[in-house]
């Protein structure tokens, strides 16, 4: 199953002409400023056309002596990262069988749980009672970091692990709770947190986005919302890479054109617009959306380097487990983020899932963590070998964690129910506080009871580590000034180097 963003019609409506004849390509783009903009927008999916659409939004209405919108530019602290990697493992990972271990489980395996005060998802129903984690843990590094076992490459990074066991979110929803983690709002419409870094810092390269993510086919819960620019400029927004197939669409020129060829067409279209501009200088969207065929020319020659793996070693490719099924996907997904910020890009979102084991959490969780744990001990030790992981913040996450009870399906089809009170957050680089375990949940894993913090203080850390403050890194929208944390939060110092 491949991805399909906008219909065949709407590509060929919509889609940025290929520059073989400069009159018809006028005549395009003078159709195109006539069509109805919902629809021009709603066709616009993972081309390099619609990155280019992307830029020239944010530059109209830019005078020519104002900064571009992604200029890169100093933050309002000293800096301890300058770029990050996001890993978001949508589903809601379990704490107590991934990195918090809960030995009282073991006594209470089986026994009638009974829930009070906490939020109920839909899928419970029904007896509950305690399940024990099906994993063994042990502790490594000097730091005595503890991880589950069969975590055994990511254990050899212990001492640069950062763990945060003190977060809280409000919702026991994934598409709210996706929102939330993503965008410090439950109900969606606002930035993502990459283009609120991207509106604070821009981005190290002109020639791509500051933003970009790499999704699985299927989109997580609350779809492409989750890396929106909201109500910030649409420069902000994440630029989806598609997983299957070519990353972007229309890369490349037709064949039989070259650079040379396209230099002429866009300098030819160039002045005819300024004549056109001269005799209707009322329609300055012309120039604007002109500057869109510059961008994507642009495009044209950065990111196949960008995205291109064959150009790495083969040790490489194979300690990222490109080649092996159960890694290859989300380890090309992390060598990507790697070339990437190499590149300058300022945020890279990963997304993997799902980590919903409501049953047969053995088999699911360890699937998945199979699926992850070499490609991302991969990313860690490459960016350290390239001197990289001092400068960029690498953060793994899901949008909640999991409770210590399930109801008994049958046989050993055990699993956890959503819970929003208590989640393991790591970070590793960028100036966090590596070796070192921040926060407690009580003694079943059901609700953090030390350094406790809502999401929104970890947002606002994680702000602070970029050189960003949450107070200054404001928008104003709808009456007020907008910021990521919705209405403030505390830096929660323990987290930071």
């Amino acid at each position: 199953m491949k991805l399909s963003f906008f219909s065949k019609s709407q590509a060929n409506a919509f889609a940025i002409p290929k520059m073989t004849n400069s009159i018809s390509n006028l005549k395009m783009v003078n159709q195109l400023i006539q069509s109805n903009r919902r629809s021009f927008l709603y066709g616009l999916g993972a081309s390099l056309g619609s990155i280019a659409f992307t830029s020239l939004l944010a530059e109209q209405g830019r005078t020519d002596d104002s900064p571009k919108p992604l200029e890169p530019r100093q933050g309002h602290l000293p800096a301890k990262a300058k770029n990050c990697i996001f890993l978001m493992m949508e589903g809601g990972p379990s704490q107590i069988d991934t990195f918090d271990p809960k030995p009282k489980l073991s006594d209470l395996h089986l026994k009638e749980f009974t829930r009070e005060g906490q939020q109920k998802s839909a899928m419970e129903s029904g007896k509950r009672y305690y399940v024990q984690s099906p994993f063994k843990f042990a502790k490594h590094g000097q730091s005595g970091a503890d991880i589950a076992t069969n975590w055994e490459n990511l254990a050899a990074h212990a001492d640069q692990l950062c763990f945060f066991r003190g977060c809280q979110v409000d919702s026991v929803n994934h598409p709210t709770a996706m929102y939330q983690m993503n965008c410090g709002n439950r109900f969606g419409g606002d930035p993502g947190i990459g283009a609120w870094v991207t509106y604070g810092l821009g981005t190290e390269n002109q020639n791509l986005p500051g933003f970009m993510v790499l999704p699985e086919v299927s989109f997580p819960q609350g779809g492409a919302a989750n890396w929106s620019n909201g109500y910030l400029p649409a420069f902000y927004q994440g630029t989806p890479l598609r997983p299957e197939g070519s990353p972007i669409l229309d890369l490349k020129p037709p064949q039989g054109i070259s650079a040379v060829r396209q230099r002429a067409n866009l300098d030819l279209l160039a002045k005819l617009n300024q004549r056109h501009a001269v005799e209707h200088p009322e329609h300055d969207e012309l120039s604007a959306r002109l500057e869109s065929y510059e961008l994507a020319f642009r495009m044209q020659t950065e990111i196949p380097d960008a995205i291109k793996l064959s150009n790495e070693t083969q040790a490489t490719l194979t300690s990222y487990g490109i080649g092996d099924e159960k890694t290859d996907s989300f380890g090309r997904k992390c060598l990507l983020a790697r070339k990437m910020v190499e590149k300058g890009v300022r945020f890279v979102q990963l997304y993997n899932g799902s980590w919903d084991s409501h049953d047969y959490i053995e088999r699911a969780h360890g699937n998945l963590v199979q699926a992850v744990d070499r490609p991302i001990a991969a990313l860690i030790a490459d960016l350290q070998q390239r001197g990289l992981l001092e400068s960029t913040l690498v953060v793994w996450c899901g949008e909640f964690g999991r409770t210590p009870d399930n109801g008994v399906r049958g046989g050993t089809a055990y699993g956890r129910d959503h819970n929003p009170n208590a989640m393991t957050i790591w970070m590793a680089g960028g100036g966090c506080k590596a070796g070192h375990t921040v926060g407690a949940t009580d003694e079943t894993g059901m609700k953090a009871v030390e350094d406790v913090h809502h999401v929104r203080d970890f947002h606002v850390t994680l702000l602070r580590l970029l050189g960003l403050d949450d107070n200054k890194l404001t928008y104003y929208h709808a009456g007020r000034f907008k910021q990521l944390s919705q209405f403030g939060g505390r830096v929660i110092e323990k987290l930071i180097g």
